[in-house]
């Protein structure tokens, strides 16, 4: 962990949605929490109980290509996961302690079969890119997270204050080529520090989006919001 302040504190992660109140539903169910719709807003919270919450934002757009950050859970039985509504996409074997699946809507995510689940069932976040060393580095350095550096081809930035999860970054050969359905929120006052640092600008505030969206070093998007709001 760097000795300097953080750039930014993490604040949410968030999913693409058609249909907000189905797959809001759909993944309070899975992760055994309770989804809350906004009165005001077209998206709503998977929030409540001891694990970590996820954010569901309406989208017009269907998801296409394959996800480059997706979750990673806990779950009973991939059979139950699939008389929800899963589809399994490739079977837990050999070395690979998971199951790849997709929720109703077509997102990817892993699936880690536990005897016992626990609580929290939301335990990290995979990402996919072109340099796994470098971009956790990255992220590590704007969070003031610890980060792992595995042998195995991945990287971690390890949980920290309002995160209680991993952000996993793996190397892969195919290129990013569309927007990610699944994000993460920060928050922070200095978006010119971000910039320096090497993220570039999305989008402005607008209208009532009062947030700043900036994609990180490899193009994975993620919205600022005002530190003090």
């Amino acid at each position: 962990m760097s000795a300097d302040p953080p750039l930014a504190r993490w604040y949410q992660l968030c999913l693409d949605a058609q249909d907000v109140d189905a797959l809001g539903t759909w993944w309070a169910d899975v992760l055994g929490l309770s989804w809350q719709r906004d009165a005001d807003y077209p998206g709503g919270d998977v929030t409540g109980g001891a694990g970590a919450g996820l954010r569901i934002e309406a989208v017009p757009e269907p998801g296409s290509g394959k996800n480059r950050v997706h979750p990673d859970i806990y779950a009973a039985s991939v059979a139950g996961l699939v008389d929800l509504g899963a589809t399994v996409l490739l079977p837990e074997a050999d070395d690979r302690r998971w199951t790849v699946m997709s929720d109703p809507e077509g997102n990817e995510f892993c699936a880690f079969v536990r005897d016992d689940v626990p609580a929290a069932r939301l335990h990290g976040v995979g990402i996919d890119c072109a340099d796994h060393r470098a971009l956790t580095t990255w992220w590590a350095d704007v969070l003031g997270a610890d980060v792992t550096h595995s042998p195995r081809g991945f990287s971690t930035v390890e949980p920290a204050e309002g995160r209680p999860f991993t952000l996993d970054f793996a190397t892969v050969p195919e290129a990013r080529t569309v927007k990610n359905r699944m994000h993460w929120d920060v928050r922070c006052d200095d978006v010119g520090a971000l910039l320096g640092r090497g993220a570039s600008l999305l989008a402005r505030p607008h209208g009532r989006s009062y947030w700043h969206v900036l994609r990180d070093p490899e193009g994975n998007e993620f919205c600022v919001f005002p530190d003090r709001v």
